[in-house]
């Protein structure tokens, strides 16, 4: 099982990006995101059940992200509006098989590597 984090980059704030994670194996009942500042804990960004039909946030985002899943392509998606540059981290898709979905990153079975996000005031 692999998950392969893409999409970020260097951006302004105000701007927006588009995070992917690609996984290979099994298509897992739930996704999500976190992320992790320097000097930080890694926090649950939000996560997505098999479905997509329901979806979970952190406190973080306030509305300004978006989750969602293609399975036909076994690819989850972040779409983060209105960076701000307190959301540069380094950004991270997990998976696990339960379908209750989860804030809580022990509970998740895989992880990605992780994706560079930096805003620039």
């Amino acid at each position: 099982v692999q998950l392969q984090a893409s999409g970020g980059g260097l951006v302004q704030a105000g701007d927006s990006l588009r995070l992917s994670c690609a996984t290979s194996g099994p298509t897992f009942n739930t996704m999500a995101w976190f992320r992790q500042a320097p000097g930080k804990e890694r926090e649950f960004v939000a996560a997505i059940n098999w479905s997509g039909e329901s979806t979970i946030y952190g406190d973080s985002d306030k509305g300004r992200f978006t989750i969602s899943r293609d399975n036909a392509e076994n690819t989850v998606y972040l779409q983060m509006n209105s960076l701000k540059p307190e959301d540069t981290a380094v950004y991270y898709c997990a998976a696990r098989q339960p379908t209750v979905l989860s804030r809580w990153r022990g509970s998740y079975t895989y992880w990605g590597q992780g994706t560079q996000v930096t805003v620039s005031s």
